[in-house]
């Protein structure tokens, strides 16, 4: 079975780390590629697709600026990935998950938002779900 590429956009090493982790304990294969602010998320985005390695999946925090990595949060990260490719598949992963801000992030084009408070297993269950609906 070839590998999925996942793109996490976190501005938080920490996090990132326990995503791949976690990721890592799928049963899907899966390549996680990590970006620390929506700007680095855009062009990590850029360069795989270039690279013929588009990412089947990209999980997108919401606050993005609050390390100081950046500037544009993850609804502005999410709206220039899909001008870049309108048929990204991209999640909201954040604690932010019942705001405003998170409903700002579907009407741009984020497929859904995914609660961070989720379980571990309930999480990887999930991003296999989504990742089995596609193709190759």
């Amino acid at each position: 079975m070839d590998k999925k590429i996942v793109l996490v956009v976190d501005d938080e090493e920490t996090m990132q780390e326990l995503i791949r982790r976690n990721l890592e304990r799928c049963k899907i294969p899966i390549i996680v590629y990590s970006a620390l602010s929506g700007e680095e998320g855009v062009e990590k985005y850029r360069e795989l697709m270039e690279k013929g390695m588009k990412p089947h999946l990209v999980l997108m925090d919401l606050n993005l600026t609050q390390w100081g990595r950046g500037e544009i949060d993850g609804v502005e990260a999410t709206k220039r990935i899909l001008e870049m490719d309108p048929d990204a598949n991209i999640y909201g992963y954040t604690a932010w998950f019942a705001t405003a801000w998170a409903q700002k992030l579907k009407e741009v084009g984020a497929k859904d938002i995914i609660e961070r408070t989720v379980l571990p297993s309930e999480f990887r269950k999930m991003i296999e779900d989504i990742l089995s609906r596609m193709g190759p």
